[in-house]
């Protein structure tokens, strides 16, 4: 029973910090110009990477930030320039990178869906907070069950973008790349803040 409510008190936070949801018309953004096994493969990547750099992050994440003498609010500020710009881009050409082969598309899945989307600053401060308080095992279980859920939604796009054709798509990727820059702006101000505070 204390491992249920433990494994609980760390999965929720870790899914609020995640947001597989709203991470979902991101990914339907990035995509909707690859073909479906590349978005497979790029569901696959991006999983793979979020769970390598969450995975590396519990277990060396304190001593890198020691010994590079980084703060969370550096990760805020970084990962919150590399959104912005990458909205920026988006909404300016309409293409966040240059996506013409599928390695290309591919790459997607590791910058910026796996790193700085599915695991960026808020999973990594939350996993770094957690560690501290619970057994680093159940911390691990409750990440993964989380990755496991938002490959689900990233599974599931594909039906989605049936759903909502290449308009709709196309309509909901434009308002959350506003969104997204919204939120690369809402990080660099939290790191700024917590930098001045």
């Amino acid at each position: 029973m204390n491992f249920l409510r433990e494994l609980g008190l760390t999965f929720v936070p870790l899914f609020v910090a995640m947001d597989a949801m709203g991470n979902l018309p991101i990914f339907l953004a990035l995509t909707q110009e690859t073909k479906a096994a590349h978005r497979r493969r790029t569901v696959h990547l991006s999983t793979l990477t979020a769970l390598g750099v969450g995975l590396g992050f519990v277990a060396i994440g304190k001593a890198i930030f020691l010994l590079l003498n980084i703060e969370v609010a550096d990760f805020f500020v970084a990962g919150g320039i590399i959104l912005l710009v990458l909205a920026i881009k988006y909404l300016i050409t309409g293409k966040m990178m240059e996506t013409e082969n599928s390695s290309a598309s591919e790459m997607v899945g590791v910058v910026p869906l796996g790193t700085p989307l599915v695991v960026g600053p808020a999973v990594l401060t939350t996993l770094l907070l957690l560690i501290d308080q619970y057994f680093i095992a159940i911390v691990v279980v409750s990440f993964i069950l989380n990755l496991v859920i938002q490959w689900l939604f990233f599974r599931e796009a594909d039906r989605i973008v049936d759903f909502l054709g290449d308009t709709g798509v196309s309509a909901i990727s434009k308002i959350t790349m506003l969104l997204l820059a919204a939120i690369a702006v809402k990080m660099i101000r939290q790191g700024i803040l917590t930098m001045l505070g």
